[in-house]
């Protein structure tokens, strides 16, 4: 080919290529490498509101999102079965965070915004002992991702969302090439508050803390599929909504976490704050869900978590893996195993979230059931992220 030719050919695809970096749209489809975005980097966050104190939370609106607030999610969890007993857990958190100090946008293009959401979405298969895990993540502009309530609450990144269709059922639907889900949900015992009436205190200091209320028995119906093959699955499942500015203290760096649906119709959810040095923090606490729907709230010396065992994964990390959990005034006994091992969630930070059976006695009476737990700062600590 002619010198003069090639080098003209090459001018001109330079130029393409510079005019279309200028004036074309930001692109739509953000990567899922979430490294690209520094959420843990340090904001002003005087500029947001704290949780210091119990709020009167209205619904739907209190569904929706608090971008007065730094971080926020929305995390649901299930336990769903075939007709002939095959058993599929599943997770569909959605999270939102500010990314400037800016606690309010005033600018004209529709793709600005202090706001970035992301996603998690996992399904484990237990027959196959497989966890398939995906992840997105959009900026909170422009249709990609946000809440709303009109006149019923949803939240959507891209095509996974939470769509809720009247006042006590909510439409589930996240999908990859490999997995999908399709649920429905009903609501069976309405909004439980943790804490003083939905104020959750995380750390010593005022303001680390965060609103928490749940959703812990939600009749679940709908298709699961793995690659090409589909499943009609029922069960149930739960749902946490849970708002803050400085959740963690200091020194604080991750915790374990648990959601308990037991057959004779209670729920129990407990939780407790690692610290540095190894230590709990005094501020663990739990709720109990009666089966006639009254709560009663835990303190940490209320209850017992003891680990069993431990799990490595391939990098030698280190996870608790099952766990007996002793409640003595109420005379509760529970063993929790996870339905397989490998549940991690290997993503922009790195956790442990799966499904787990439950087996045990509550007031002398055999129980079981299925629930979730939640293993975060054992692979990197959480401080700077929530």
């Amino acid at each position: 080919m002619n010198k003069k030719i090639l080098i003209l050919i090459v001018l001109v695809i330079s130029l393409i290529i510079i005019l279309v970096s200028i004036f074309t749209k930001p692109n739509t489809t953000e990567s899922s490498n979430l490294t690209l975005i520094n959420i843990g980097e340090e904001l002003e966050i005087d500029n947001f509101k704290k949780a210091t104190g119990p709020l009167d939370l209205i619904f739907p609106e209190d569904l929706g999102a608090h971008p007065e607030y730094l971080t926020e999610w929305w995390y649901y969890t299930g336990n769903v079965f075939t007709q002939d007993g095959r058993h599929f857990g599943y997770q569909l958190t959605f999270f939102r965070r500010a990314i400037t100090d800016e606690v309010e946008i005033n600018r004209e293009s529709e793709w600005s915004t202090n706001q970035i959401y992301m996603a998690h979405f996992a399904i484990t298969d237990t027959k196959n002992n497989n966890h398939y895990v995906e992840d997105q993540i959009s900026r909170g502009a422009a249709g990609l991702a946000g809440t709303k309530i009109d006149p019923w609450f949803s939240i959507w990144l891209k095509d996974w969302e939470i769509i809720q269709k009247d006042k006590d059922i909510f439409q589930l639907k996240a999908m990859s090439d490999i997995i999908e889900l399709n649920l429905t949900l009903t609501d069976k015992k309405g909004f439980v508050f943790h804490g003083n009436n939905g104020l959750s205190q995380k750390g010593e200091e005022v303001g680390n803390a965060s609103y928490y209320f749940s959703q812990t028995r939600l009749d679940t119906h709908g298709v699961v599929r793995i690659e090409d093959e589909k499943f009609n699955v029922s069960g149930l499942s739960w749902m946490d909504h849970e708002f803050g500015t400085s959740t963690l203290g200091e020194n604080q760096i991750g915790w374990d976490w648990f959601s308990m649906q037991l057959d004779n119709e209670m729920e129990i959810m407990l939780f407790q704050i690692r610290e540095e040095a190894g230590s709990i923090s005094p501020l663990s606490s739990g709720t109990i869900i009666n089966p006639e729907n009254s709560t009663k709230n835990l303190s940490m010396e209320d209850f017992e978590i003891q680990v069993n065992k431990i799990w490595k994964n391939s990098d030698q990390v280190e996870y608790p893996n099952s766990w007996k959990i002793t409640i003595p005034d109420l005379d509760i006994n529970l063993e929790i195993t996870p339905v397989i091992d490998d549940q991690e969630m290997n993503l922009f930070f790195r956790y442990w979230e799966g499904a787990v059976r439950i087996t045990g006695t509550v007031n002398g009476e055999v129980v079981s059931g299925y629930g979730y737990v939640e293993l975060t700062g054992y692979a990197q600590s959480m401080q700077g992220v929530f």
